[in-house]
């Protein structure tokens, strides 16, 4: 009598096993990986889910391109100012000084988004030794971008002046004491800052 339970149980189990083996080999299709995959890369190969060697080769090279365009873009705004800043001093214009447009622009001005009915001045300012303090005009509009051209304050009439006039100490790290001298200060994430303005009176 034991015998024969034994044998059932015996064979309940290679039944639950074999169950559990066929279960466990059905993968779903939407979890694996297909032999080839059609994409803008070409097509890609795969063998029990590992990519071979000129799949892995197509997809680096994407990886590449794709940080290399990124590096490009990412860049472009800083090798812009640097350009600017060499312009300005092959001009004789250095850093930390101020130039006046003696006159309108026209259409010979080498400006994306020049306006052709005010007076611009622009300064490129250097506050790798320490903060400058730069004090704008009354009725002036105009912005301190850093090096990569991102906002660091308006001055002028959009500005914490208002068109009164104003100091903007500039510096590449938070020198707040300046905030209880009756300044507006601003704090740059470069060593070099730009201020474009117009002058409106």
């Amino acid at each position: 009598m034991k015998r024969i339970h034994l044998g059932v149980i015996s064979l309940a189990f290679a039944a639950a096993a074999a169950v559990h083996l066929a279960v466990a080999q059905e993968i779903p299709k939407s979890i694996s990986t297909p032999d080839k995959v059609e994409s803008k890369l070409g097509t890609l190969e795969y063998k029990d889910g590992a990519p071979s060697k000129e799949t892995v080769q197509k997809v680096c090279d994407n990886l590449d391109l794709m940080h290399s365009v990124e590096a490009f873009v990412n860049a472009y705004q800083g090798a812009s100012t640097a350009a600017i800043v060499k312009g300005f001093n092959d001009a004789g214009i250095p850093n930390n000084s101020v130039l006046i447009f003696s006159q309108l622009m026209d259409s010979k001005s080498l400006f994306l988004t020049a306006n052709a009915d005010t007076v611009y001045f622009w300064t490129i300012i250097d506050v790798s030794k320490g903060p400058i303090v730069v004090e704008t005009p009354p009725l002036c509009l105009g912005v301190i971008d850093d090096m990569w051209w991102q906002w660091v304050t308006d001055v002028g009439l959009p500005g914490p002046d208002r068109g009164a006039g104003g100091k903007y100490p500039t510096a590449a790290t938070s020198w707040r004491r300046f905030a209880q001298r009756g300044y507006s200060f601003s704090a740059a994430n470069s060593s070099r800052t730009t201020i474009r303005a117009v002058r409106l009176n």
